[in-house]
């Protein structure tokens, strides 16, 4: 469903503004991976500010055809014409930057965006530090906010390294994220909780795909119109989104295949990615993180200090999308290419349920958790929030939604039941009598001296025994109703 306004990007723009309403020229990055609506972002922010604004997109292109084009750009914006002669370009990033500094010396406030800029470095790798030097002698003089935005974040994050040109002049980067469960329903006005759940377990806060849900349909039908359609974002994005920044993505798909399936850790991965034996993943689990495809996740209960050499570093898909289609499309693709689509259905309805609770309904949780932290909603300050899993010495316990203050000592420990019954007094005595003893026995001298606070976070709420063993106990009971309102609220 297409939007006309722009949906949960209130703090990105009042930073922005803070940045146009400061009286210094500023050189800003801004990142996210694709799909995610920077360049909305950017076109609004532009917009509404009223300030002048040139925006432009590079593209694959030689540097100089991108420089003509750039330059064009840069005459239309000083002049509110195009240049009278299609030929016309500067004879140098240098003449142009200077041209820049000269046109954004005057009394307004302007604005210039150039987007995608990963492409012009890799068109001209000289062009950073080409703006370094405008920079340093033109263009931090004027009345300017530039702005330099791009998808492929590792080279991003390159120029924000301390040798690279730009290392101490731009600032940031603004990382734009998915959005989070509480603003998708604005893309699919009449769903209810339950349906937005498991949209999010699928599309994920991503606004391009959220745009693609038609709100007149189901869940089900918007997920099969997106599978078996040749317009639909499964036919290409997938392979897209990871062959647009690597020559041979192969082991990139074979990993994100695994660990959809399961794998977590880099030997398992590895095996089952199908790599040689003793082939250590690394670079490529390194590469996917870095793409933000994949992110490296830890333990909760295990000491900051003592986390990047923890065995027990769990690696996670990141793009609901992507592991979505990993884990059902890609996995039945034999049987689509035939046309078998009741076997995809099948299996889709069997097992959305369970993928929604362990994927979309336990983030939501987590999400619940940061939002309420933020707000002095829980019984102490918050340092981090995550999952705690254990190993198999101790149970195999995993807690799904976790939050610790390593200064005040305390553990919250949350279990999220995504069933389609009543949670019943089984559940909370697991959490109490097994999970939060282990979760105690972890942490440093055995937990001794620490406080655990139970929490249950519940889609269909809980038995009479249930709640009443809970209140003795001093269980907090989430409902999603409660979550629901809770996330409207913030």
């Amino acid at each position: 469903m297409l939007i006309d306004t722009i949906v949960g990007r209130e703090n990105e723009i009042d930073e922005l503004n803070r940045v146009l309403r400061s009286p210094a020229a500023h050189l800003v990055g801004v990142t996210g991976r694709r799909r995610l609506g920077k360049t909305t972002l950017l076109e609004s922010w532009a917009k509404t500010s009223a300030a002048p604004a040139l925006f432009w997109t590079a593209i694959k292109r030689p540097a100089r055809l991108l420089l003509k084009e750039f330059s064009q750009a840069v005459y239309q914006f000083e002049h509110g014409r195009p240049a009278p002669a299609r030929q016309f370009s500067y004879e140098s990033w240098d003449e142009l930057f200077a041209d820049l500094a000269r046109i954004c010396s005057r009394p307004e406030r302007s604005i210039v965006i150039i987007d995608e800029f990963p492409y012009a470095v890799a068109a001209d790798p000289a062009l950073p530090s080409v703006l370094q030097n405008a920079w340093d002698h033109q263009l931090k003089r004027s009345n300017l906010v530039m702005v330099l935005c791009g998808s492929q974040m590792g080279m991003m994050s390159e120029l924000y390294q301390s040798d690279a040109p730009l290392f101490g002049r731009i600032e940031g980067p603004m990382r734009v994220g998915p959005l989070p469960f509480s603003q998708i329903g604005a893309f699919m006005p009449g769903y209810n909780f339950d349906e937005r759940v498991k949209a999010y377990a699928c599309f994920g806060g991503v606004p391009a795909y959220l745009e693609l849900i038609d709100p007149h349909i189901s869940v089900y039908a918007n997920i099969q119109q997106q599978v078996f359609s040749d317009f639909g974002i499964f036919s290409n994005d997938p392979d897209y989104l990871i062959s647009e920044q690597v020559n041979d993505a192969r082991y990139y798909n074979a990993i994100l295949e695994a660990i959809s399936q399961g794998a977590r850790q880099s030997a398992e991965i590895a095996s089952r990615a199908g790599f040689t034996p003793g082939t250590n993943p690394a670079y490529y689990l390194t590469r996917l993180c870095e793409m933000d495809y994949l992110r490296d996740a830890y333990s909760l209960e295990i000491e900051p200090l003592a986390r990047k050499k923890s065995r027990k570093t769990h690696y996670l898909v990141n793009d609901a999308m992507l592991q979505f289609y990993f884990r059902f499309v890609q996995r039945y693709r034999g049987a689509l290419n035939l046309d078998l689509r009741q076997v995809f259905n099948a299996r889709l309805e069997e097992q959305l349920e369970s993928f929604a609770g362990r994927t979309a309904f336990e983030e939501i949780c987590r999400q619940w958790l940061r939002d309420r932290a933020q707000h002095n909603g829980l019984p102490f300050l918050i340092e981090d929030i995550g999952q705690i899993w254990g190993n198999d010495g101790e149970n195999g316990t995993q807690v799904d939604a976790a939050a610790i203050s390593w200064r005040d000592k305390c553990v919250l420990v949350g279990e999220a039941k995504w069933t389609t019954t009543h949670a019943d007094a089984a559940v909370v005595n697991k959490l109490l009598r097994t999970t939060i003893p282990v979760v105690l026995s972890m942490l440093p001298n055995r937990g001794g001296g620490w406080t655990a606070y139970p929490y249950l976070f519940v889609r269909r709420g809980v038995t009479r025994e249930a709640y009443n063993l809970a209140r003795a106990a001093g269980v907090r009971i989430i409902a999603v109703g409660q979550i629901e309102d809770s996330l409207i609220e913030l």
